[in-house]
């Protein structure tokens, strides 16, 4: 009776994972922010080049903002709310951007806008890509697909009731929009338009690449780390990156508890309009051109002789690639990408199994601090780490980046599973109780069916992020333990362009039949569900 009373609280377990959180993401932190001292705050606010670059990042994440909210919107829209052919290609191309590491972005703008670009000398263009103008394009094409994610999975579960009330009572179509979409869309909009500015005030690939002379905060930490080893002052920007991040942060667990479930009656009956149909179709196939042709941009790099002196086609690049470093890099990217979303996938999923179905007080602390992540950008995390550990045993090991990047990426995972196993009857257990039947059966047996296909997407999540993730890592990786998205600013540095291109290839390759996989996997799960509940 003793052991039945304690096994559904899990006191114990829930208390090991709130103090492996504390020591991997908080004890870090703190280290990080108590290791501050008045002369790495005085030094960093006094530097000439301080105010600029707030300046610089706070225009071009507001910008990119602006852009990348409509244009995710405006995707969204057009692929949920009309009849245009070809959605699942549309709504699987348009996510490529996300595939691949921020910095391979700039990397094709370059090709195509800069000073020898092929469009700049089609176009009698100058290389004007450099600079503001360069970070704001390549920040959009980096985060619109965020916000577009949100907006398609808000509208794909919208009830369709209000819209045919409406139409019953003659309100026209541009009333119905503003009086029942855009009011539905608020919450999703204040979490996309804070997601967005969040990813790209703290991202440092793109403006590293292709800002030129122009800095930005998160460019300013990299060089007082990297370059001059200043981790003090390097930390006191990390603070200011910390700021939005923590807002959005708060913001969305606020909206969250204030949210209600709601059910879906009925989908939103889509009329035909041809009108409609051509203009959004079009829409979209010139977002996707735009998307196809950058990433088109580095792949021809990739595979030529010398960009952009000879231009004659060749696949040496890739032996180049593999006899540089790359092939012990990409071993480790995958080496890392594997064990993250094995352990991640499983430690997410008992974590959620605990919070969501095991509710107790200390339930509550878990969930909290499973979200914490989601608060602290990766460029901060991985100082934090870095000041943290550096001279313990697991500092330049594979250890340090494996951990890193399960606290990064750990939050989204945890929020999959967390909502899959809180729509499921909770009863179940209580039932199987009552029936005589384990806890640990009723989990193998009928919880762990239910959730597969959820388990399979956290996976993919896991191993998509790792694979490409230069910001939790670039202060922990030396030159045996380095990953392959981080030599890619080493091979454009040192001007072997067509490597760099070839790593991105190859990380997009790697990232897309992870996709594929998990894609037919949960469809098969699906379906088998489906055939299985009809027989029922």
């Amino acid at each position: 009776m003793k052991k039945a009373s304690f096994f559904p609280k899990a006191t114990l377990p829930k208390v090991i994972l709130c103090l492996i959180f504390i020591a991997f993401v908080f004890f870090p932190f703190a280290q990080m922010v108590l290791k501050i001292t008045s002369e790495d705050i005085t030094s960093v606010f006094s530097s000439p080049s301080f105010l600029p670059a707030l300046f610089t990042s706070l225009k071009a994440a507001a910008i990119t903002t602006v852009i990348s909210v409509l244009l995710g919107f405006l995707l969204a829209f057009s692929l949920n709310r009309t009849n245009i052919p070809f959605k699942g290609v549309f709504t699987v191309l348009l996510v490529l951007p996300m595939l691949i590491p921020s910095i391979s972005h700039s990397t094709g703008l370059i090709v195509l806008f800069g000073t020898n670009g092929i469009l700049s000398q089609l176009l009698g263009m100058n290389g004007t890509i450099y600079g503001l103008s360069g970070i704001i394009v390549g920040s959009v094409i980096y985060s619109y697909p965020v916000a577009f994610l949100m907006f398609s999975d808000a509208l794909k579960y919208e009830d369709g009731s209000p819209y045919e009330a409406a139409q019953v009572l003659g309100i026209p179509a541009g009333r119905r929009f503003f009086a029942i979409t855009l009011p539905y869309l608020t919450k999703p909009l204040i979490s996309a338009t804070f997601s967005v500015f969040t990813l790209v005030i703290t991202d440092y690939g793109i403006p590293l690449k292709i800002g030129g002379k122009i800095n930005t905060l998160a460019t300013l930490m990299y060089q007082e780390v990297i370059g001059q080893f200043h981790f003090g002052q390097g930390s006191v920007i990390g603070l200011i990156l910390l700021t939005p991040a923590l807002v959005a942060f708060v913001i969305n667990l606020v909206m969250k508890r204030q949210s209600k479930m709601g059910f879906v009656t009925s989908p939103v009956n889509i009329k035909k309009n041809l009108g409609r149909d051509a203009v959004s179709f079009t829409f979209c196939m010139c977002v996707l051109l735009c998307i196809l042709t950058l990433i088109g941009a580095f792949a021809l790099v990739a595979f030529t002789v010398k960009y952009p002196s000879d231009m004659t086609p060749t696949l040496k690049n890739v032996m180049r690639m593999l006899n540089t470093g790359g092939r012990k890099a990409l071993t480790n990217s995958i080496v890392i990408s594997v064990i993250v979303a094995t352990i991640g996938s499983i430690v997410a999923f008992i974590t959620a199994y605990f919070t969501s179905r095991m509710h107790s007080a200390i339930s509550s602390v878990l969930h909290l601090f499973s979200i914490t992540s989601l608060a602290i950008p990766g460029i901060v995390l991985g100082l934090s780490y870095s000041m943290a550990f550096s001279g313990s045993f697991i500092y330049g090991t594979l250890a340090i980046l494996i951990l890193a990047n399960l606290m990064h990426f750990f939050a989204s995972p945890y929020q999959m599973m967390y909502n899959s196993l809180s729509g499921m009857n909770q009863n179940l257990e209580n039932v199987g109780d009552t029936l005589g039947i384990s806890r640990f059966r009723i989990v193998r047996d009928v919880i762990l069916p239910q959730s597969s296909a959820t388990l399979i997407e956290m996976f993919s999540y896991f191993f998509v992020n790792s694979m490409m993730t230069i910001s939790a890592v670039s202060f922990l990786a030396n030159a045996r333990t380095k990953p392959v998205s981080l030599i890619i600013e080493q091979f454009n540095a040192q001007g072997n362009y067509e490597i760099a291109a070839v790593i991105a290839i190859i990380i997009l390759v790697v990232n897309i039949t992870m996709k594929t996989i998990v894609h037919f996997t949960t469809g098969t799960i699906r379906n088998r569900a489906k055939i299985a509940s009809a027989k029922r």
